[in-house]
């Protein structure tokens, strides 16, 4: 999936997220108003979920959020390896040119390939980010929509 999809479609479940939550939480307010009411007839069921789902789908998204920031660790570790080599590379090529202009030409080259190196690494990092702020709202998405949904009346 390209970055672009992929924000647009994290956007979509942000949008549906704020929705859903709102109707969960209009709906559960109807149920501890109807609990302070009458507590016999309190929805025990219902309210004993408004802790623990949360704790499910947060726990869920943190998981995400870890792995995520490992996946970003490791995207940054690679990019700094590639140009560790690179910088080494051109170093050598400058320190063994044969004259100034050769030895110019080498670090001009390192330049040119470093300014191409640089865009690619910060698409890959962005896209890795556009991941896992993803992954970090899909168990918080779908909780609160299933929830919309079963509370919906």
């Amino acid at each position: 999936m390209s970055p672009i999809d992929q924000a647009a479609r994290t956007a979509h479940a942000g949008q549906e997220l704020l929705q859903a939550s709102g109707d969960v939480i209009a709906r559960r307010l109807e149920i501890v108003a109807d609990a302070l009411r009458d507590p016999l007839k309190a929805d025990l069921r219902e309210m004993s979920l408004m802790g623990s789902e949360k704790v499910e789908a947060l726990t869920a998204s943190a998981a995400a959020g870890l792995n995520g920031a490992m996946s970003m660790a490791a995207t940054t570790a690679a990019a700094a390896a590639r140009e560790t080599a690179a910088a080494q590379g051109a170093l050598n090529a400058v320190l063994t040119a044969r004259n100034p202009a050769e030895a110019a030409l080498a670090q001009g080259s390192w330049v040119t390939a470093a300014m191409g190196r640089a865009v690619n690494n910060s698409w890959a990092f962005g896209a890795t980010m556009l991941k896992l702020q993803a992954d970090a709202l899909a168990p918080i998405h779908a909780a609160a929509v299933a929830n919309a949904k079963r509370l919906k009346r």
